[in-house]
């Protein structure tokens, strides 16, 4: 029996279910308020769906569930991480955040130093953490769409990639923040209903008894007892021990950086309610992480993982189609098209948030308040937006062809290590260190952000891996007869992040600022009670 016409008609649903979703919240967007922070009109829970929607990516629900099915408990380390990482948020920036900015990371740096080069600065990170993560996204949404059609064709990959880049550059341009936060709670609300029905049907298969599934687990793994115990992907040698420490601190440090998260706390009324917002989403976070405890497990107890690409990106569909009866059965072939529609719904969300901040980034910071000096309109710097998200799609586009072969959870973390590196280390000297800078924050945003970039420029990621035994294509980025590899760790964070602390220290050191530490003050009480935000947002 043919169902293609099963999993056309569910992708077909989903992204008409988002344009729809964008269109009509496009009809209350009119001044930056609106496009960039939707007009700060979003209940707590809201925000928090949405804070869910856009941190729940294409890397969670296939990356972590792939790394676990092939990695067993070393690929669960990704989930913890990511979990852990929102106490960071919570406790040290969100509520704070709110308090003190207005619609970019820049602004509360604008604050107490001079404008200009720490808008561009704090620009330039934006829109590079966020094409890292794009690139996980779209790669994804290639693979994703493959599968359905059921071909393997490099071309009809690319060209998936291309729609989607056309896709979040139409969410952004007509949507603005409201639309864009529909789409992540409609997407939120879809994913976690989703990993819930194959969650319970893969526990159904072992007697709802979760030592019986990793048991299975580790059987069918080939690996044994190894599976289920540390060190099978990053124990080997002290140099993969050596990365994970380095994953490990990127992933608690980056999400308090990462600037799409950053800005969804601009989109509530008040302080009180960023905190909320952050308190929704831990709970619907770190039930959706326990379900990929159950995804990647469940993969590897029930398909045989030596058919699964290197990367293990497509284990949670695979798994979802075995479910359901398994391959060319109907029950199959519904729940895999459900779940890879899903996904995709998934992508389509997280790429919208993603180019809506790196290029409101663009507008507000660089064209507004470096090259206007302040004196642009607020339809000017609209325009100015959606002109930046079509420059940025591309460029994501460009980038995402050449990274199909990585994991796109790996993908991620690179986002979370230049994030940490850079951004975190600035947020955090900015609202607890009255002595810090001008040339503190930008040793630590250009260090942290040139480090971690070249980094992984020179590792493994990039070249010196060779050709994969089991696929025969490239483990690298770079063509296999070029090895410029003389950093090991795939990971960079473990320099890079120490590093972008350690030159926003000697930056400010080295030089002192009096009028930034005679604002500081204000900024403590701002930060700290609200005192006085409400006239931040307004001027």
């Amino acid at each position: 029996m043919d169902h293609q016409w099963i999993t056309t008609a569910l992708f077909l649903a989903v992204v008409a279910l988002t344009i729809f979703v964008t269109v009509r919240a496009s009809r209350s967007t009119s001044g930056t308020s609106d496009f960039y922070a939707g007009g700060r009109s979003f209940s707590p829970i809201q925000n928090g769906l949405a804070i869910g929607g856009d941190y729940m990516s294409a890397a969670s629900f296939l990356g972590i569930s792939g790394t676990i099915a092939l990695s067993g408990y070393d690929g669960f380390l990704y989930s913890i991480g990511f979990l852990v990482a929102w106490l960071v948020a919570l406790l040290l920036v969100a509520e704070m955040l709110r308090n003190s900015g207005r619609f970019t990371m820049a602004d509360q740096l604008a604050f107490r130093m001079k404008q200009r080069p720490v808008r561009m600065a704090a620009a330039t990170s934006t829109v590079v953490v966020s094409i890292f993560y794009l690139l996980a996204q779209m790669v994804g949404a290639g693979l994703l769409v493959a599968l359905l059609l059921g071909v393997d064709s490099q071309a009809v990959k690319n060209i998936v990639i291309l729609g989607v880049g056309f896709l979040m550059i139409f969410y952004v341009t007509v949507g603005g923040m409201k639309g864009t936060t529909w789409v992540q709670i409609v997407k939120a609300v879809l994913l976690m209903t989703g990993s819930a029905l194959i969650v319970v049907l893969v526990l159904a298969q072992f007697n709802f008894n979760l030592s019986e599934l990793l048991g299975a687990a580790a059987d069918n793994s080939g690996k044994g007892q190894a599976f289920l115990e540390p060190g099978l992907k990053y124990g080997a040698t002290l140099t993969s021990k050596l990365d994970f420490v380095s994953l490990g601190i990127a992933l608690v440090l980056g999400t308090a950086g990462l600037p799409h998260i950053l800005i969804r706390f601009y989109t509530v009324p008040t302080a009180k309610d960023a905190r909320k917002s952050v308190l929704w989403a831990i709970g619907l976070i770190g039930v959706f992480y326990l379900f990929t405890l159950v995804l990647g497990f469940g993969a590897a107890a029930m398909l045989d993982t030596a058919t699964l690409d290197t990367s293990g990106n497509l284990a949670a569909p695979r798994l979802a189609e075995e479910v359901g009866g398994g391959v060319d059965s109907t029950g199959g072939a519904i729940l895999l098209a459900l779940i890879s529609a899903v996904a995709f719904a998934t992508i389509l969300a997280v790429v919208a948030g993603l180019t809506l901040t790196s290029s409101a980034s663009v507008a507000h910071d660089i064209y507004n308040n470096v090259i206007r000096k302040g004196e642009a309109t607020e339809k000017e710097e609209i325009r100015v937006t959606r002109y930046a998200a079509a420059a940025i799609g591309l460029v994501a586009i460009l980038l995402a062809i050449p990274a199909q072969s990585l994991n796109i959870a790996f993908l991620v973390a690179l986002a979370f290590a230049v994030a940490a590196s850079a951004n975190l280390p600035t947020i955090l000297f900015n609202m607890f260190w009255r002595r810090f800078n001008t040339r503190g924050a930008l040793w630590s945003i250009y260090g942290g952000l040139i480090s971690s970039v070249t980094l992984v420029i020179f590792s493994p990621v990039m070249s010196g891996k060779g050709i994969d035994p089991v696929t025969g294509k490239n483990r690298s980025l770079l063509p296999t007869d070029i090895d410029i590899s003389w950093f090991p760790l795939e990971n960079p964070g473990l320099v890079s992040i120490p590093l972008g602390f350690l030159l926003g220290i000697i930056g400010t050191l080295s030089k002192r600022e009096p009028a930034a530490e005679d604002r500081y003050t204000e900024l403590e009480v701002r930060a700290l009670t609200g005192a006085g935000a409400e006239k931040a947002v307004s001027h």
